[in-house]
């Protein structure tokens, strides 16, 4: 079995974990108002605008032996360069002040997924990052474009208001056969470990940040 299969079966109790916070089954019966798309794009900001710095933190802490993996920081840096942007643009577009979100204090669950993934490359292992790539381009690929679909059916926003979600799923195609191919390079036994160790624990707390999602949170962003 690749390290790559082996890391989808080894994450498949944190990953089902995920797909249960309560929000995904009201999404998909229609269940779902408009500021809760819009909590969801606040959260969503907290933890995208560090993306492009994390990643930088995983390229200036690689080992020699593990320099091969550079090319393929510096490829993910240029793809994920300004995804932040994309989200406020996407919360004015749905009528709320994305002012109010770039200045509003996250989350603990989404201020916890932040700190996890720095200390865990910064601490730990830099390599534990791709935790977190299996993580959120795992979950972007299978659920963005769908999640986009039903919002925009259930409460009737522009095309406009999904320039994340549907960018995102579409992107994330060839980022996870990009993950794929890396993954299956990782053949040092520490390092596969730390891989699938830091992608449980990232679906937990990413599973924790949706199930901290309130209605109230985008009532807050309100124009």
């Amino acid at each position: 079995m690749s390290f790559y299969d082996s890391l989808q079966q080894q994450t498949e109790d944190q990953r089902q974990y995920l797909m249960a916070a309560p929000i995904f089954a009201r999404l998909f019966n229609g269940d779902i108002c408009r500021e809760d798309y819009v909590a969801f794009l606040a959260q969503a900001y907290q933890h995208v605008k560090h993306t492009v710095p994390l990643l930088m933190a995983v390229g200036a802490r690689l080992s020699a032996d593990k320099s091969w993996l550079l090319k393929a920081v510096a490829e993910y840096i240029d793809e994920e360069f300004g995804h932040e942007q994309w989200i406020l643009d996407d919360i004015a577009a749905t009528g709320y002040d994305s002012e109010k979100a770039r200045l509003n204090v996250p989350n603990l669950a989404t201020e916890l997924l932040v700190a996890y993934a720095y200390d865990t490359v910064q601490r730990i292992n830099p390599l534990g990052f791709f935790g977190m790539v299996q993580v959120l381009e795992g979950t972007s690929i299978n659920m963005a474009d769908a999640a986009a679909s039903a919002i925009q059916t259930t409460l009737g926003l522009p095309d406009s208001a999904f320039h994340y979600l549907r960018s995102h799923g579409a992107l994330d195609v060839e980022h996870v056969k990009l993950f794929q191919g890396l993954m299956d390079k990782v053949t040092d036994p520490e390092a596969q470990a730390q891989i699938v160790h830091s992608a449980q624990v990232f679906y937990q707390l990413y599973g924790n940040v949706f199930r901290s999602l309130a209605p109230e949170q985008g009532r807050a962003l309100a124009l």
